[in-house]
């Protein structure tokens, strides 16, 4: 697929994975589970919106990927105050999501006019 939005959605979640892999065995099944089906999420939401018939299915499937972006984030305010991984191990993530978040809105808005 050749949308930016979601070029930049899968290097989020292949970022979040790599984040993750490093947190305490104790949150394989928390916080890591979370934050990687939230990632994955906002790629395939972006796919999947794009492969609908309707500009209105569409919009919705990116509200869904937005969601999930905004899941993601949160989480990983919460992985930070926990101390999971390294400071600068959040870098990367971070700008990836707002990367994400300021390119879905733009679509989003480009597609309601």
């Amino acid at each position: 697929m050749d949308l930016i939005v979601w070029q930049r959605a899968v290097e989020l979640s292949t970022e979040v994975y790599r984040l993750t892999a490093s947190y305490p065995k104790s949150e394989q099944f928390g916080l890591v589970n979370q934050m990687r089906r939230a990632s994955v999420s906002i790629a395939s939401n972006i796919a999947e919106g794009y492969g609908r018939s309707t500009r209105g299915e569409y919009l919705q499937f990116l509200g869904i990927a937005r969601g999930s972006k905004c899941e993601l984030q949160t989480q990983i305010v919460i992985a930070k105050s926990l101390g999971f991984g390294a400071g600068k191990s959040y870098e990367r993530p971070e700008q990836l999501c707002a990367d994400v978040s300021r390119l879905l809105i733009a679509l989003i808005n480009k597609l309601k006019h």
